[in-house]
């Protein structure tokens, strides 16, 4: 397994000195960058398996970054964010980050959530657990390919935003809380704050074609969680 490459976009020298190296010494091969503008090129050029994206950055901010690569850039992206700062994390998750994780982080937490968000990363031949795929009507999701189609046009997802879809229409017809979903695809509880989820919902809606105001195809379920439906996909 060749080693994964990480970008690390951080202007505080020193802090990404230190980071680079613990993340080094666990078998990761990090470069560094310092200014937001340049990083967005980087990122672009040398596809990276994974960004730890700072938002606050000399000329651009990791917002900025985000929103620009996300079209070309099918790697990871983790952001880092003020910590509570609630806006911050749903603006990075609905600009297409995978993840964030608020700072000041521990190295050995940062390195938890890498390893975590690597994992589901298309690897080099699936599993007999992945060959599965899902059909609905119109829409088709396949774990072994790690596409989606709807009227057989690929669906563009981040890998989060895949990681929860397959998530949801293999349980299909089922209601999944908040906290399911997130032990799932982030191994953490759910704390009544976490808006993660209720985020990469509203775009997973955007792409699939769903209502807003009415979504049919993934059903929010008030005080429950939400629902995959089996039907409403012709």
């Amino acid at each position: 397994m060749s080693t994964a490459r990480i970008l690390l976009v951080e202007d505080d020298q020193r802090l990404a000195d230190l980071t680079a190296e613990y993340l080094r010494r666990n078998d990761f091969e990090v470069s560094i960058e310092g200014r937001g503008d340049t990083a967005e090129t980087r990122i672009q050029s040398e596809q990276p398996d994974l960004v730890v994206l700072d938002i606050m950055l000399p000329g651009k901010d990791g917002f900025e970054v985000c929103r620009g690569v996300r079209p070309s850039y099918k790697g990871v992206i983790l952001m880092l964010t003020a910590r509570d700062e609630d806006f911050d994390q749903i603006l990075g998750l609905e600009l297409g980050a995978d993840d964030y994780i608020a700072k000041p982080v521990q190295p050995r937490v940062l390195l938890a959530r890498i390893k975590a968000l690597l994992r589901r990363l298309p690897s080099g031949g699936p599993t007999p657990s992945e060959k599965k795929e899902q059909v609905f009507g119109h829409f088709r999701i396949s774990q072994a390919t790690r596409t989606a189609h709807l009227d057989d046009t690929p669906l563009d997802l981040t890998t989060a935003e895949f990681d929860l879809l397959w998530l949801l229409a293999t349980h299909a017809g089922t209601i999944l809380s908040r906290d399911d979903l997130l032990q799932e695809l982030r191994g953490i509880g759910f704390d009544g704050l976490d808006r993660s989820i209720d985020a990469r919902i509203s775009r997973l809606r955007k792409k699939i074609g769903d209502d807003p105001e009415n979504p049919a195809r993934i059903k929010t379920v008030r005080g429950k969680g939400y629902l995959f439906s089996q039907h409403d996909w012709d």
